[in-house]
């Protein structure tokens, strides 16, 4: 059943997309009136909170940080000043042909630019890498749940390939609190370390591995001494492809280290309607776009990996 339009509140807000509006009435029915969680990052009118609408930004540059990956940079101010680390945005290309939009982890905001680091896997993502400076995209956001970084401790932001622009974007808000000297990004590639050079601006504590020496475990258990020998509680934040994730909180159960994980699933919508996004977690099936991407080592059942 489609939501009430007459009465939906989003009715109120200029250039809100059908789609996003339909979503969050449908989710406010559902939820009593909360449509996104209640983050930071939403709209709220009459004390309910709903999606931000989708709108159009103009493009800041678009570069090649090596074959296949490439930058793009938006200047979005809503974005900018509301997304937390972990959260995503839709970009939408302009092939009417592709409805979808593609969902990209916020990987640093400087100002009112946004940027996004990603791989080119198909015909939408090689459009956007076509973009040049001053053309303008459609983008939501920002969406999903964010990285918990209240605690006082050493964070090791583990990422694989194209898992890592959450995780820049984590130690860019540690850096900005003061913390980078509990910051270490700890980054696996297949060849080049097309990362390092920018989590670099945020601590000096980046150790990279590749195809050819290992893997982040194996950068994991060289540091199993120091890290036992140091008084700092340890947290580990980590996004990329799901073996190395559930082989991470398999090495951190064992030694009793939380972890959190930004999980990389394929999207429909981006804001919990299509239901495409579904993990399986100790409580139920749960959508990683709406009650995620982030989720513990605990929720998913991780623990006991090997």
């Amino acid at each position: 059943m489609s939501p009430n339009h007459e009465n939906c509140p989003h009715n109120e807000i200029s250039g809100l997309s059908v789609s996003a509006r339909d979503a969050s009435c449908s989710e406010a029915s559902r939820q009593g009136g909360l449509a996104h969680g209640g983050g930071s990052s939403d709209v709220v009118i009459d004390g309910a909170s709903y999606l931000p609408s989708r709108h159009t930004v103009p493009i800041v540059s678009v570069d090649m940080l090596d074959e296949g990956v490439v930058q793009l940079v938006i200047r979005d101010r809503y974005i900018a000043e509301h997304a937390q680390p972990a959260q995503f945005a839709n970009l939408y290309t302009h092939d009417g042909l592709r409805l979808m939009p593609r969902p990209f982890g916020i990987c640093e905001i400087h100002g009112d630019e946004v940027s996004f680091v990603f791989a080119i896997v198909g015909a939408g993502t090689a459009q956007f890498s076509r973009l040049k400076a001053g053309d303008r995209i459609d983008v939501l956001g920002p969406l999903g749940t964010s990285f918990d970084l209240d605690a006082l401790a050493r964070y090791l932001l583990v990422g694989g390939g194209l898992g890592v622009p959450p995780l820049i974007h984590a130690a860019q808000e540690l850096h900005r609190e003061g913390r980078t000297e509990q910051v270490t990004a700890i980054f696996g590639y297949r060849r080049n370390h097309f990362a390092d050079a920018i989590v670099g601006r945020y601590t000096e504590d980046v150790r990279s591995i590749d195809e050819t020496e290992g893997n982040v475990i194996t950068v994991l258990d060289r540091m199993e001494d120091e890290l036992a020998q140091g008084s700092d509680r340890i947290v580990i934040l980590s996004c990329g492809p799901t073996p190395m994730m559930k082989a991470i909180a398999g090495w951190a159960s064992r030694r009793s280290i939380p972890t959190q994980f930004n999980l990389e699933e394929r999207m429909g919508c981006g804001y919990g309607t299509c239901v495409v996004c579904v993990v399986d977690t100790i409580h139920g099936r749960k959508k990683v776009c709406l009650d995620g991407p982030v989720f513990t080592a605990q929720e998913l059942g991780w623990e006991d990996e090997k």
